[in-house]
Formats: structure tokens, sequence, C-alpha cells
């Protein structure tokens, strides 16, 4: 198959505004969990998911924590302005950002821009009985998105802590309702640490911490990576083949010990969530381009969108798609940080994973009901090659919840 030439229309389905779970269960772990096992299709509970693994298995979870990203201004006409944060531009380095004090500078999307031509915006805030100006400054176009630089004149009060005052939980835009309080903890992962995404990794929204003390009784080894998500994995594919389509680019953070652990489990893992997909299928072209150059910098090793599928080496020197020994690939970027004196890696990824594309260590996956016409849902096609249909058609039949509050899946191709 060329993958470049996939016609997304091909991954078209019904779904009724209905399905769409608008908000989650009382209970996480109570949500329903469809099984595909081999081709054969059935249900359980997704409280019983440690029944369906097997035992001494590595799984993965992505750690990030969703951002307060939105953030309101109203300008002395009234006008009201949206400023949606996407990713950190100074300083770049997330933990960096939310520890500033007194000034950083974010690229965002801005609402109601027509509004905004110049001048800059502010807004009265009180955080521990201190009151200040917050101020944003818009600054040069980047994509599709601006550099807003922000400044307040209080230096005791850390980004952080204005986004917690200020800022709203971005819930994704097809739930169709405004954010409530509930969505702050409903919208996080029990397990989320790392703060950077703007979208939940939500097939992590399942487990619960009975869950998770089920896995670790089941003798299943967890690990964790970081992979923040951006506004993009929202963005539709607007092309008719989705060589057509750029995949937004996303950090990660992976640290010396999950790579040790890929190595003591074969290399092999159960991903929680595509988010995880993403980065651990990334490490292996990572790797790939360290046993090309020891010397590589950490900035060279984003892996772009086609590397996958590339022929041949390109003039800019990125991998071609050779065969490659996993575990030499993943011993080669343990190595990397060695001698680089690093506990982890950090890096990016606009990997795109659709029909075609060959997973070299994902072997099962846990993921929600995507969008129909999504990447998402070629990820999934490709994981269970081309075998979607039956998984969806089961899932709508069975009044399963679709996307990001919904239901999930247990793949095992």
């Amino acid at each position: 198959m060329d993958t470049k030439h996939i016609h997304i229309s091909d991954y078209n389905y019904p779904l009724p505004d209905e399905r769409i779970a608008k908000f989650p269960l009382a209970e996480r772990d109570q949500s329903k969990l469809l099984l595909y096992k081999h081709g054969e299709v059935s249900e359980d509970v997704f409280c019983h998911l440690p029944n369906h693994l097997p035992k001494k298995a590595l799984m993965v979870f992505n750690n990030t924590k969703v951002i307060q990203a939105r953030l309101h201004f109203r300008k002395e006409t009234g006008a009201l302005i949206e400023v949606f944060l996407l990713e950190p531009a100074a300083p770049a380095d997330y933990e960096q950002m939310f520890q500033t004090r007194g000034c950083c500078s974010w690229y965002c999307l801005v609402g109601n821009l027509k509004k905004w031509k110049e001048g800059t915006l502010s807004k009265q805030l009180t955080i521990h009985d201190s009151q200040f100006t917050f101020m944003a400054t818009r600054g040069e176009l980047h994509g599709t998105s601006h550099r807003i630089d922000f400044t307040w004149d209080d230096d005791s009060i850390s980004f952080a802590e204005i986004l917690e005052s200020m800022g709203e939980l971005p819930i994704p835009p097809y739930l169709n309702r405004e954010s409530q309080e509930s969505d702050k903890i409903t919208y996080q992962t029990v397990y989320s640490k790392i703060q950077g995404s703007v979208a939940a990794p939500t097939a992590g929204l399942h487990f619960t911490d009975r869950v998770l003390a089920s896995l670790d009784a089941h003798g299943i080894d967890r690990e964790e990576v970081t992979l923040h998500v951006g506004a993009g994995t929202f963005k539709p594919v607007k092309s008719e083949e989705i060589e057509g389509h750029e995949m937004h680019t996303e950090y990660i953070c992976v640290r010396r010990q999950t790579l040790e652990k890929l190595l003591t489990h074969d290399c092999q893992a159960i991903a929680v969530g595509t988010t995880s997909v993403r980065t651990l299928e990334s490490l292996y072209y990572m790797g790939l381009k360290v046993l090309r150059n020891p010397d590589i910098q950490e900035s060279e090793l984003h892996v772009n969108q086609w590397e996958p599928y590339d022929a041949s080496l390109n003039e800019k020197g990125e991998i071609r798609n050779e065969k490659c020994n996993v575990k030499a690939s993943i011993q080669a970027l343990l190595d990397w940080l060695d001698r680089n004196g690093l506990k982890a890696l950090h890096s990016s990824t606009q990997i795109i994973i659709a029909p075609g594309y060959d997973y070299k260590i994902v072997k099962m996956l846990v993921t929600n009901f995507h969008q129909p016409q999504s990447t998402l849902l070629l990820l999934v096609s490709a994981f269970v090659k081309g075998d979607w249909h039956q998984i969806y058609d089961y899932a709508l039949s069975h009044d399963f919840r679709f996307l990001s509050y919904g239901d999930s899946s247990l793949l095992i191709p």
C-alpha cells in the first residue's frame, strides 16, 4: 500500500451526536471495554482489563497533564479576546515555563483576532491576596499561530499559578458545551504529573487507583512517558489524500529507566493511548538516527512525518526505512544518553501512523473510539491490519460511547 495516497474518505463512518459522550461516567473504571483479540470481538467492563493482559508484560502510560490553556481578556471596547496556549516560546522548556515569574512567551491561537489589531490586553488578578496586572502583547505570526508575550508585575507569582487562577480547561470542541468545574478532575488521568498538554490522553481517563493496583497484582510492569498533546490532535484531515495533511509536532520525554525497561521486555509494550503509541514508535526511528550518527545532537532526533515510509535517505540526511533490529535501536538511544550524561531523552515527533506502517514496539493497544476521517482512526486501522470496520460496527451496534469521555477498547492483533 502506498500510504501517502490513502483516501481519508475511506475512513468514514456514521457517528450520531447522541453517541458522543458529553460527560464521563461517575465511576471511570465502569466504562465498557471492547475486546478485539486476533480478529474476534467481544466486550467486558474496563475494571477487568488486567484479566485480559499477559502477566509480566510492560504497559506504558502517558503522564502528561492538561493545562488550563484558554485565557480570556476583555478590551475596553467590550470585545472578548481568547488566547489559546499551544506551545512555549520563551522559555521553550515546559518545566521552566510553568515556574517562570514576571514574563514569558507562548505560541497561541487567538480568537476574535480581528478585534485585536494592536495594543496590549490586560486583566487584574488576585492570587495569594496579592493584586497585580497580567498583560498580553501580540507578536509575530508563527505558522497559523501568533507569538504572545505575557508580563505581570508581581515576581512572587509563577505562570502556573496564573493559569490556575485565570485559565479554563480546553475540553474538546466536539463536546459542544462549556467546560465545567468537574472537568478539572475528570479530564485528567489519575496519574497525570507533567504539565503541558492542551488535550487529555483520553484512553487513560478510564484508569483508577483500583485498576492500577490490579495491574500491579497481575504482575504488569508499568512505565510512564511524557508526550504533550497539542491542539493539532483535533485538526481534521481536509486533503483528499493524507499526503496533503501536515501532522502537528508533539514534544516527548522518555527517561533512561524506560529505555532499560523496554530492553528487559524484548522491546515489546502495551500502549495506553495513541500518544503512548506515537512516543514508543518514534523511539525506534530516533535510535536509527543515532546508529547512523553517534554524535547527533538532541534537536536532530526529531522524527518527521514521513520518515517511516521513505524509501531512501534524502538530502537532509533523514533516515530511510531500512530494516534494523529494534533492540539495537533502543540500545543505541540508551548509549547516546550515557555518552551525553543525560537521564532522559527530550525530543519531538511528527510521526503519522497509517495503514502500511509496520509497528515496531507496540504489541497491544488500549484506546478510545476516534472521530471519523481522523489520523487517530488511521493509526488504529494500521494496528489491526485494516479490520477497524468490524470494531466500530460492533461498538455502534452495542451502545458504546464515543470519543474523549466515551468507552474504550483493548486491541490485540
